[in-house]
């Protein structure tokens, strides 16, 4: 114990430049090693001239906000969200990001240990990768047109929290909104902003910059983010809210697992083979390569069986006995090619566990369009003419993504909870 605190308290003393350390990262792809060890060299902290804070940060970076655990996780759909985690996708930028962040983050600050994948679980519950509210990022991984969290003005639920940017960022000069792919409330930004990919930019607004400064803000203090009583802690200091803090976690396990696929910038969803499809697979295969191993024994069995019938025959009555071991034995076990019959079943049973991962995908609602229309189906005969539109246009960013079945399971079924779960 008494060396992990004097690693920590010498913390700020052994920091390496965050700007040198990610031109290393991107330079030593190419086999540059003078940029890695210019950094290896150098001890003062990040690119504005402070440090990854050696106390730890107890402003939130986000706030929890009514009807939902996290901007793009409605109340209710947490189970839907972790089961969804692979089949949902991460955008090849934002897995740039954030395994980026997590490997300067990592080499900055020795004692943090934040593994990539926890990066990317925020990421996913804040704005579904930089893609919520019909964001997409661009080819530069930045969130277009913008993700904004409600106006935290202290109605319907929300926290009170009064303009600390003049709007710079959030576009609002009266009252502060969460803003980007992490979702940072302004005035926390302002204490871990950094330009992470060298743009000349600090941008909460682009997945680069967003995810190295939720390494910042995670990596502050002494929590060994490697440690599962770390990694509770600092998410909590993230957003004060313990549902917040099981759903990151278990995202973060199932990332770690390899619960996850890469699909290309701009686009939603890809198709993957889910753990429940991966063990389908494994099941049926087992059970054909267990009749192949059946119809090899019965070939045994029936060629011993005709040479044992043949020569009990032989010695003790004639020909029946020969005749009947010889033909059972043959028809029972060498009548059909016991390969060939396996290979056809693995065939048939391959091609039926391809229908089991294929038919989720086709009813999912992979698109805004096919989304609005079925928030359109679930909300007309609840809610007023006068505030469809609205209500339809909210609804189907939370829905998207999901199947027709959690979709219909996270939608109120009265116009109260409707209005609450929208923010209206």
């Amino acid at each position: 114990m008494s060396a992990k605190l004097k690693g920590r308290k010498s913390k700020a003393a052994s920091l390496v430049p965050l700007a040198l350390l990610s031109a290393a990262w991107t330079a030593s792809i190419a086999g540059a090693d003078s940029v890695a060890s210019a950094a290896k060299h150098d001890n003062h902290g990040l690119p504005d001239g402070s440090a990854v804070p050696s106390q730890a940060i107890k402003a939130p970076a986000s706030v929890p906000i009514p009807g939902a655990i996290a901007p793009a996780v409605p109340n209710g759909a947490a189970d839907a969200t972790v089961a969804g985690a692979s089949t949902s996708g991460i955008p090849s930028a934002a897995l740039s990001a954030y395994q980026r962040a997590a490997q300067i983050i990592d080499a900055a600050d020795t004692t943090c240990n934040v593994p990539w994948e926890l990066i990317a679980a925020i990421g996913r519950v804040e704005s579904n990768h930089g893609q919520y509210a019909g964001n997409t990022l661009n080819s530069d991984g930045v969130s277009v047109p913008g993700v904004f969290g409600p106006v935290l003005d202290g109605k319907n639920g929300t926290q009170a929290i009064m303009d600390t940017d003049g709007g710079q960022l959030d576009h609002d000069a009266v009252y502060d909104r969460a803003v980007g792919p992490m979702q940072f409330i302004p005035s926390t930004w302002s204490s871990v902003k950094v330009d992470a990919d060298g743009d000349g930019q600090r941008n909460p607004q682009d997945i680069d910059d967003a995810s190295l400064a939720s390494g910042v803000y995670l990596c502050s203090g002494d929590d060994d983010l490697g440690s599962r009583a770390g990694q509770e802690a600092s998410v909590f200091r993230y957003n004060h809210s313990k549902a917040y803090v099981d759903l990151v976690l278990r995202i973060m396990e199932a990332y770690s697992q390899g619960d996850y696929t890469a699909i290309p910038s701009g686009t939603y969803g890809g198709t993957i083979f889910s753990p429940s499809a991966a063990s389908t697979i494994k099941s049926r295969q087992h059970a054909a390569q267990q009749q192949h191993s059946s119809a090899t024994t019965s070939t045994t069995t029936g060629t011993t069986s005709g040479t044992t019938g043949g020569s009990t025959g032989g010695t003790t009555g004639g020909s029946t006995g020969g005749n009947t071991g010889g033909t059972v034995g043959g028809a029972t076990g060498g009548a059909t090619d016991p390969i060939k019959q396996a290979t056809q079943n693995l065939t048939k049973n391959l091609s039926d566990a391809t229908t089991v991962i294929t038919d989720p995908v086709v009813k999912t609602l992979s698109s805004l369009a096919s989304a609005s229309t079925f928030c359109d189906s679930q909300l007309s005969p609840l809610v007023s003419t006068l505030l469809e539109p609205t209500a339809v246009k909210l609804c189907a960013p939370l829905v998207e993504g999901k199947t027709e079945s959690q979709a219909a399971s996270i939608i109120p079924d009265n116009l109260a909870d409707i209005l609450h779960w929208l923010g209206l």
